[in-house]
């Protein structure tokens, strides 16, 4: 079928605003950027945004009473503002501003669990998690004696809700999955897991790094008490993060960090907590990349998340009809109206890492490996996948660059 079947709107505009997408990787080859699910790539809106802020506002925040330590902390309070409206949370207070989504579930794990979980408690997760979503709760699960018990992936990439009502009767402290995988691409459905979670008596931790960037969350709505994304995933610089968590839960969390800010009063013997978030928030935090999430929301607002989920849901069904033509091909997870912008691959007889490496050859950036996802890739029975994704800038001429530059691979290795 062809591309213009899919078409949902022009983004020609949209690329112009990219300036690494005018990058050549070698003479006459231009960048086709197929690895967002890692890192986006940013506006100019965001470069110059925090450029702007380096260059007249750079002070630190909540301590200096000269003009540029107020604007840079108006700055700052600005952004969490914007992060608040942008996924509905009732409150600003309500958003933690951390190092990536890794430090945000973290802090879940060593701040919330730890208080609120004894030996014997149960949490579950799934078979299709980040390690960012696995490795946090072995660690407490080690050091508490908790038992963890894991929703399966089924053949063709969903969860095996079935066995997560089985383990709700089990009567979980906590649940804790991905929106959206970063290998299969499927979308679980969180507001019914969550309330099915609610009426067993758990809590339910969200991992929202994919499906933050791409589609429209609304933490209200799905009920979810916490939620951690990155901004690198949307537009946004690296270096900062985002939990989300509802105000009772902060306020009965203990500080996960000790330190400047995050203090009402100290003695030598004792402290007083700050107020919520702030308490949560020690020393020094990424002010200028706090400006650059702000600036980077603004985009995808001006944009429209719906239309950013229309134009990728007609990218990832045009890639995976693209991809069957190539010979020797699997593509692992769902149908294209249960996933993101998300394909993983592997091609019979060729090493995904080798994939990668001709398709950087043709200009193409993908990502092969495990993507952080071991245990997910044992479960396919897979070492490693080739995974391409797509966000808002990209085409359906991206689409088919991939597709001729997988027949060369093919016809490399016979």
């Amino acid at each position: 079928m062809a591309a213009e079947t899919y078409k949902i709107f022009d983004i020609t505009k949209i690329r112009a605003d990219f300036p690494i997408l005018q990058r050549e990787i070698r003479a006459g080859v231009k960048l086709v950027y197929l690895d967002s699910t890692a890192t986006a790539q940013k506006p100019l809106a965001v470069i110059e945004a925090m450029d702007r802020y380096y260059r007249w506002s750079n002070a630190n925040i909540h301590r200096g009473v000269h003009t540029l330590g107020e604007e840079a902390t108006t700055l700052y309070e600005a952004a969490r503002q914007r992060v608040a409206k942008f996924i509905h949370a009732c409150k600003a207070q309500e958003i933690v501003f951390t190092r990536n989504t890794t430090e945000a579930i973290n802090l879940v794990a060593y701040s919330w669990g730890r208080s609120q979980l004894k030996a014997g408690d149960l949490i579950i997760l799934t078979e299709m998690e980040h390690h960012s979503n696995l490795v946090p709760w072995q660690i407490l699960a080690a050091e508490k004696g908790l038992r963890l018990e894991f929703v399966p992936v089924t053949g063709d990439g969903y969860l095996d809700l079935e066995v997560y009502d089985r383990l709700l009767e089990q009567h979980p402290r906590l649940v804790a999955f991905t929106h959206m995988s970063n290998v299969l691409g499927t979308i679980n459905p969180v507001r019914e897991m969550t309330e099915k979670a609610h009426r067993a008596g758990a809590l339910v931790m969200v991992d929202g790094a994919q499906s933050v960037p791409h589609l429209h969350v609304d933490v209200q709505a799905l009920g979810v008490d916490f939620l951690a994304f990155s901004a690198h995933k949307m537009l946004g610089p690296t270096g900062i993060g985002v939990l989300y968590a509802r105000e009772t839960l902060l306020e009965q969390m203990p500080p996960f960090l000790g330190g400047g800010d995050m203090i009402k009063r100290v003695e030598l013997r004792t402290f007083t907590p700050n107020e919520i978030p702030h308490k949560f928030e020690a020393g020094t935090p990424a002010i200028a990349e706090a400006v650059g999430l702000e600036a980077a929301i603004a985009y995808l607002e001006s944009v429209g998340m719906e239309a950013i989920e229309a134009h990728e849901r007609g990218l990832i069904a045009y890639a995976l009809e693209r991809l069957a033509e190539v010979p020797g091909l699997k593509v692992y997870g769902p149908a294209a109206n249960h996933r993101g912008g998300v394909a993983s691959f592997v091609m019979e007889g060729v090493h995904p890492h080798d994939v990668a490496q001709i398709l950087d050859r043709e200009g193409i950036a993908v990502r092969a490996g495990h993507h952080c996802a071991m245990p997910l890739h044992q479960k396919l029975g897979a070492v490693a996948t080739t995974r391409a994704s797509f966000y808002l800038y990209n085409t359906y001429e991206e689409v088919d660059r991939l597709i001729e530059a997988l027949h060369k691979v093919r016809a490399i290795f016979g």
